[in-house]
């Protein structure tokens, strides 16, 4: 069976990087809440017919490229961010032979889920 990963995870090695995980994700979420306003405010220049560009647009580049930094982190690591507001996250792993996902979502204290990786959310399994 082709493997779909090239990077697989134990579930100790998966523990080991939450802490820094769960830094990169209050990282994003405090990124994107910026970027929402500041795109609020563009949005209200743009109404009112005021020419864009200066601090407002490179601030929302630089968040943009913030927020990139941050999710390349992720893709390095062959992490998989299945929803950023929920901070649920897959690691690629094996589950005897198979080629899965251990799950884990930021509210939870430890790695105790699994799913095949076509399964998503829906198919966790408790390890």
């Amino acid at each position: 069976m082709e493997q779909k990963f090239e990077k697989h995870y134990t579930r100790d090695e998966a523990r080991a990087l939450l802490p820094q995980i769960r830094e990169w994700l209050a990282m994003l979420g405090d990124l994107r809440e910026t970027l929402e306003k500041n795109d609020r405010k563009l949005g209200g220049q743009l109404a009112s017919g005021q020419d864009l560009g200066g601090p407002l647009v490179n601030r929302s580049l630089r968040l943009v490229a913030d927020m990139q930094d941050v999710l390349m982190e992720f893709q390095r690591r062959q992490i998989i961010i299945k929803d950023l507001v929920r901070g649920l996250i897959d690691f690629p792993a094996f589950v005897g032979d198979r080629e899965v996902f251990l799950c884990w979502e930021k509210d939870e204290d430890d790695i105790e889920y699994w799913h095949d990786i076509d399964a998503g959310y829906a198919g966790r399994e408790r390890l």
